[in-house]
């Protein structure tokens, strides 16, 4: 499974269980007339966010061998601190662990 696939199997089995997912894409893009596009979520943020009873998640997705970027593990770190529940997730189970 690609990280996408394994993307839209987390965002759907959270939307099943009343989560509201986003996927954020990160990233700058170049436009037609060679002018930059520039997505405007820091560098590191994590690829799916989900809020259920006030309560947010950030859940970076990866399959192996690949691992998180320091970048995404320093935004990882700073939602931890500011309360939200936060992970790498590599499978849906995963993904459920850190939503629970």
């Amino acid at each position: 499974m690609n990280e996408t696939s394994l993307m839209n199997a987390i965002r759907l089995e959270l939307s099943s269980r009343e989560f509201i997912v986003f996927r954020a894409n990160v990233g700058t893009v170049k436009m037609p007339d060679g002018r930059y596009f520039n997505t405007g979520l820091p560098k590191g943020f994590s690829d799916l966010f989900a809020v259920k009873n006030g309560k947010v998640y950030f859940i970076e997705v990866k399959v192996h061998p690949n691992t998180p970027t320091p970048e995404q593990l320093n935004f990882l770190g700073r939602m931890r601190k500011q309360g939200c529940s936060v992970g790498v997730a590599y499978s849906v189970e995963e993904a459920l662990q850190i939503c629970s």
